[in-house]
């Protein structure tokens, strides 16, 4: 079983659109949407969701007005300036709670409840390219790595079962804990570059991280026709870092007319010039050695 993870120094650059181009080309495989931040692959593959998890990350402080006589420990040991005053007494605002537990520990009354949250949830879905992993993380709510370490690890579970050869990761934007969580024990990553100043120190960022953790490391420029110049400096640096330039895909109108219709870009027009820079990026991504696949005969 091999894990390919698609990765972008930020968002924007068409990671999630060429994972969905990517599932449409795999015979079988497992879908993982690792973004959970800010997920989207959904909308391209029209999961039937079939489970339903809630994710549960940290604890947030409640004092229980019961047994509070508002003494005012926790407000003045507060670092973050989570816990408020009114005319009802304190209260701890959920938003601004870090979920450290210093009032929890501290308040001479014990009248501070520490009850663990419901951060987000969780789905196994089945799709028209086969089953996805995916998740939706809450509004302002943290945790994120953990969660993408949970949706990972179901991933390569639920592939062990069903005899998946390939699991297809869409990675968060960006070299954060979300995405060192997305990348450890996978096969390689797939950086897209976009060429742009930003878009090539982007790319210098994530990989760096990749070589941090010694995973292999592939990139593709995304738009390559927009500017010549900055995609041959995307090529050189790819030869310095001795990263492999698996292909460059041109501007294409393509890509945003398949995702209004929900589907692939090789759906939506298998003939297009993209279409084709995009099969034949999953060939050679394929043909890596980090990525062939050993059969035991």
């Amino acid at each position: 079983m091999k894990e390919l993870v698609i990765l972008s120094g930020k968002g924007g650059t068409g990671k999630t659109s060429l994972t969905a181009a990517f599932a449409g080309l795999a015979p079988s495989l497992m879908l993982c949407d690792a973004d959970v931040d800010a997920a989207d692959l959904h909308l391209i593959m029209s999961p039937d969701i079939r489970q339903t998890h809630d994710f549960v990350g940290g604890n947030e402080a409640v004092i229980n007005q019961d047994l509070c006589t508002a003494c005012g420990t926790c407000k003045e040991l507060c670092r973050f300036e989570a816990v408020v005053e009114n005319d009802a007494g304190f209260f701890v605002d959920a938003i601004a709670c870090e979920g450290c537990g210093v009032c929890v520990d501290l308040c001479p009354e014990n009248a501070i409840d520490f009850p663990q949250k419901t951060c987000g949830q969780w789905f196994v879905s089945h799709t028209r390219f086969g089953p996805m992993v995916h998740a939706r993380l809450g509004i302002a709510e943290e945790n994120s790595g953990r969660l993408v370490a949970l949706v990972r690890e179901e991933a390569r579970r639920l592939a062990r079962e069903q005899h998946i050869d390939v699991i297809l990761t869409d990675g968060p934007p960006g070299i954060g804990c979300p995405v060192i969580a997305s990348i450890g024990q996978a096969n390689a990553v797939l950086i897209v570059a976009e060429p742009t100043v930003s878009g090539i120190h982007d790319m210098k960022r994530v990989a760096e991280l990749a070589a941090h953790f010694k995973i292999p490391a592939m990139v593709c420029i995304n738009k390559y026709d927009l500017n010549l110049d900055q995609t041959r400096s995307i090529e050189t640096i790819a030869r310095e870092k001795h990263i492999d330039l698996v292909g460059q895909i041109p501007f294409d109108p393509a890509f945003t007319q398949a995702m209004v219709q929900c589907q692939t870009l090789v759906e939506n027009n298998e003939n297009s010039m993209a279409s084709q820079a995009v099969r034949d990026i999953w060939h050679a991504v394929m043909a890596h050695p980090a990525m062939k696949l050993e059969r035991i005969m």
